[in-house]
Order: structure tokens, then sequence, then C-alpha cells
């Protein structure tokens, strides 16, 4: 009898803090895409943390861009920063590969750690939503490879760089920066 109490009250205790979780998850983030594995990733996991989503293209002249994203997703990862890779074909067909040799060509040539969700759109009219969003929050739609959007850790705010400002910028990083010191 005591251990089916026990039971009952942890499958009460789970699924209390499920509903709070998913509860705290805010719009923005409330989608399910598959990483360059084929496996499932849950935005929601990112809830409380500053997100740094950026549409990526291997063979692009900002495509060098992923040392840098690499260098801020490891500098400021334990603080709370999440990059997040959407890699899309919408610009000068840049990104062809399948979702294994996206991931080959990212790790091996520039060691990136961070997520990566499978090959997507984030071109107006056929954008993933999370990319559909953005572009509503912002105002801005990428224009090319390597557009970044900053996103709260509420999730309620954005802030969007063209493709050609580089992840060290210092409008960027001072904006982690701030992001990072607001309370989750």
């Amino acid at each position: 009898m005591k251990r089916l109490l026990v039971l009952l009250a942890s499958l009460l205790f789970l699924t209390v803090n499920s509903e709070v979780s998913m509860a705290a998850c805010p719009d923005l983030l409330n989608h399910q895409l598959k990483n360059l594995d084929g496996q499932p990733l849950d935005l929601c996991e990112f809830s409380g943390k500053v997100v740094l989503a950026v549409n990526t293209a291997s063979y692009c002249g900002n495509t060098p861009q992923y040392k840098g994203l690499e260098a801020l997703y490891q500098k400021y990862r334990d603080q709370g920063l999440v990059v997040v890779g959407f890699p899309a074909n919408d610009f000068g067909a840049q990104e062809p590969g399948s979702s294994k040799e996206i991931k080959d060509f990212c790790e091996l040539t520039y060691g990136v750690k961070f997520p990566m969700v499978e090959k997507t759109s984030v071109v107006p009219g056929k954008a993933n939503p999370v990319f559909a969003q953005l572009e509503k929050m912002t105002g801005d739609a990428p224009e090319w490879n390597f557009h970044k959007y900053l996103i709260a850790r509420d999730g309620k705010r954005a802030f969007s760089y063209a493709a050609r400002t580089k992840p060290e910028n210092d409008d960027i990083v001072k904006q982690i920066e701030t992001l990072l010191a607001e309370k989750p």
C-alpha cells in the first residue's frame, strides 16, 4: 500500500510539473521539429533561455560564420544562450545536401555542437512556423543565408540581424549579454 501511495504521488508530481513546463513554453518555441539526425527536437526545451536562431547554408560566402556562432554558443551556453541552426536551401541553392551531409560538414569543418534542425524553408510564404512568427514579431524576413534572430528568455521579444552581420558583432554580443542578464 505504501509503495502504491508513493507511486501515485510521483505520478501526480510528474503530471503537475509537466503541465507547468508546458504552460511556461512561449508560443514562439512551442514547436516540434527534427534535428539533423531525424530525432525529435522540442523547442520548448529552450524556454527560459536566450535563443539565437540562424538560417544557415553550407556553400555560402557567409558560411564561415559557423565559427563565430559556435564561439558564441561555447562562451555563453552556461549562462543560458542556445544557438539553433535552421539549414535552408532558399537562397542561391547553397544548402543542397542531405541532413547527414549538412551535419558532417558542420561538425567536421567548423566543430559545430549547437543544435540544428532538418533542412527547412525560411522565406515568407514557405517559412517554417518559427521563422514565420519571427518575421511577424520583428517585421524582418531573411534576405539571405545567415540571417539571425535573437529571442529573449520570455520568448516575447526578438531582434533581427541581417545576414552580413557577423555573430561576433558588438551589437549582437551586447544584446546577448543584456538578455542573459535578465531573470529567466
